[in-house]
């Protein structure tokens, strides 16, 4: 099976239909075999439940296939009556709103096996790996589960809210926030990931999203699974585990209302992972992520924007509040409303340019700030009081 080649699904369908002791699993056991290959922490070594061989398969081909069974255990375990492949792509449907242009030309015509082969592409690779390759192993992939959570609460109630995603992942970036700052000791790759995380935040709708309200949007047990082992994942990124780093995952998983011996294994297993595969983990032999993150996403960003930027330039003059709010940018740090209002204005701009529109998918509203940056430089010079022309 090749995952980068046309006809992988229906491939893969088959060895999971043929080999499928998988779907015996109780609902944790298969959560705890996606965390054994990687997939939970974003950094895929394996095939979940080693359902088909490893061999030669790039991380991003194991992440679609890890990605795949997934939805495939969660439907086979539900009473829908709805065929596999049209469930999925009915659920990415409703999820990015068939009127954004971007999954338009996706979604459309027969649900086959070949449209969800594209979905998966793009919602893995984002447009060649833009994204993920720029900060695959922590933000991007590791939110990959939010999918799955989500598609399992869509064949349950036949619908899913976007407010489901939003609150799942504030809720994460705000107890990986928490994580963060429980270190005694911080080291630079740490400062800078908080920073990272507050700059993408600070236009975030659910910006001033509290642990308490975090830990109450978290219902389901692998809802709570899932949190705490990304909270775990967060706490190694200088490869060890404090006391106080500890003590704040024993009362994470106690708020979450896990056993004591659920909260271990998250801990014990995290740490196990990461030694074993140390050498195996990009995440863990960069120096510096945080700012090769920044580096490679300001020109990723500054390319497209400068792509479109005739089109862009129009869709800004036309939102009058908009190009008020961008001009004050350049002066004066905006409150929190008006980085609000900026972020949606932006963001219904985006979905009328098919190239803009990967700012739109899980993980782009930390490009954002960016944006921000960039977006002024294209406008005249008297939108911009400070600029001196180079």
């Amino acid at each position: 099976m090749n995952p980068s080649a046309s006809g992988w699904i229906k491939k893969l369908l088959k060895e999971a239909s043929q080999n499928n002791f998988f779907l015996k699993y109780e609902e944790e056991t298969f959560y705890d075999a996606l965390r054994t290959c990687g997939f939970i922490y974003g950094s895929n070594l394996g095939v979940v439940a080693q359902i088909i061989e490893k061999n030669d398969l790039t991380e991003d081909e194991l992440c679609k296939t890890n990605l795949c069974v997934s939805f495939f255990y969660t439907h086979a375990k539900s009473n829908s009556k709805i065929p596999f492949i049209e469930s999925i792509i009915n659920f990415y449907t409703e999820i990015n709103e068939p009127k954004s242009s971007f999954f338009k030309n996706l979604i459309g015509g027969k649900k086959s096996n070949e449209e969800l082969e594209n979905i998966i592409h793009k919602r893995i690779q984002i447009d060649a790996n833009i994204i993920t390759k720029n900060f695959n192993y922590f933000i991007i992939n590791a939110l990959l589960f939010v999918d799955v959570l989500a598609y399992k609460k869509y064949i349950e109630n036949q619908s899913i809210s976007i407010d489901y995603l939003k609150k799942m992942e504030a809720s994460i970036a705000s107890i990986s926030l928490d994580v963060l700052n429980s270190k005694a000791i911080k080291n630079q790759y740490d400062d800078s990931l908080i920073k990272l995380f507050e700059s993408s935040l600070r236009y975030h709708k659910n910006s001033n999203l509290g642990y308490k309200k975090a830990i109450n949007n978290i219902k389901t047990k692998q809802e709570k699974y899932y949190i705490l082992d990304l909270a775990c994942m967060a706490t190694w990124s200088d490869r060890v585990i404090d006391l106080e780093e500890q003590q704040f995952l024993q009362q994470l998983g106690l708020d979450l209302k896990l056993n004591t011996l659920r909260i271990e294994q998250s801990i014990k297993t995290v740490n196990q992972f990461y030694i074993v595969n140390k050498n195996n983990i990009a995440l863990l032999s960069s120096k510096n992520i945080v700012q090769s993150f920044y580096n490679n996403s300001s020109k990723m960003v500054h390319k497209l924007i400068t792509r479109n930027s005739k089109r862009l330039y129009q869709e800004l003059i036309d939102s009058k509040e908009l190009m008020i709010l961008l001009s004050q940018s350049t002066i004066r740090d905006l409150n929190k409303d008006e980085q609000k209002k900026v972020q949606e204005q932006l963001l219904d701009i985006f979905k009328s340019i098919p190239s803009l529109a990967i700012f739109l998918l899980p993980g782009g509203a930390l490009l954002l700030p960016l944006v921000i940056k960039f977006i002024p430089k294209l406008l005249p010079s008297a939108f911009d009081e400070n600029r001196i022309e180079e």
